[in-house]
C-alpha cells in the first residue's frame, strides 16, 4: 500500500475510533452510535478535503478522500449476556460452544439490529477481519476458518489466547507464512459459572 494510503487508512481508523469512544457514552443503542459515527465520519471527510484541496473551499469538495470508506461491527453485550450487532461490512463473529453447548452461528443478514442471542458461560465469541477466511494457500483454497475453530474448541481447557494462538498456527501452516492480507481475532469468552 503507498504511504498516503497508508496515513489515510490509519486517520480514518483513528478518527472513527475516536467517534465511537465519544459517543459511545451517550448512546444506548448500537443504533445511535452508528448514526453519530456517520455524521462525525462524513464531517472528517469534509474538513479534510477541504484541507488538502484549498481551491474547493466553495462547495462541496471533490476528491479522492470522498471514496473512502470504513466498516464497522457494533456489539452489545447486555449483563444477561445477550448479544445484539449491527453490522456494516464487517465479517460476522462465530459463536463457539464448549463441547456440551449446543451449535449456534451468528449469522444474521440485515443492517438493523439483530439479536445474536445470549453468549452463554464457557461461550466463546469469535471476531475476526476478512483476511483470516480470504487466505489461500498455494492451490488456492481459502483458509477453513470455521472448521479450524470447531476442531481447537473440543480441546479441553481451551482458553481465548489459546484458540488465537492455533488460529495463527493453522493460519500459517495453510499460507506457508504468506498471509497476503491483514489477519486480526478476537476472543470473548463468557466466564461467569454455569
Amino acid at each position: 500500500m503507498p504511504a498516503a494510503q497508508l496515513s489515510a487508512s490509519r486517520d480514518a481508523a483513528v478518527a472513527v475510533l475516536g467517534s465511537f469512544r465519544e459517543v459511545a457514552y451517550d448512546e444506548p443503542a448500537p443504533a445511535g452510535v452508528l448514526r453519530r459515527m456517520a455524521r462525525s465520519r462524513q464531517r472528517h471527510l469534509r474538513e479534510r478535503s477541504r484541507a488538502e484541496h484549498p481551491s474547493a473551499r466553495a462547495g462541496e469538495p471533490e476528491s479522492p478522500v470522498a471514496e473512502e470508506f470504513v466498516t464497522v461491527l457494533l456489539l452489545q453485550i447486555a449483563p444477561a449476556a445477550a448479544v445484539t450487532a449491527l453490522n456494516c461490512g464487517r465479517p460476522w463473529p462465530y459463536r463457539l460452544h464448549p463441547p456440551d453447548g449446543p451449535p449456534g452461528p451468528v449469522r444474521p443478514a440485515d443492517l438493523r439490529p439483530q439479536s445474536c442471542g445470549a453468549l452463554g458461560p464457557g461461550e466463546l465469541l469469535v471476531l475476526h477481519t476478512r483476511g483470516a477466511e480470504d487466505a489461500r494457500d498455494r492451490q488456492g483454497r481459502f483458509f477453513p476458518l470455521r472448521r479450524v475453530m470447531d476442531s481447537l474448541v473440543r480441546e479441553p481447557a481451551l482458553t481465548p489466547a489459546r484458540l488465537v494462538a492455533g488460529v495463527h498456527a493453522a493460519l500459517l501452516r495453510h499460507t506457508r507464512g504468506r498471509l497476503a492480507d491483514d489477519v486480526a481475532l478476537l476472543v470473548l469468552r463468557n466466564d461467569r459459572a454455569r
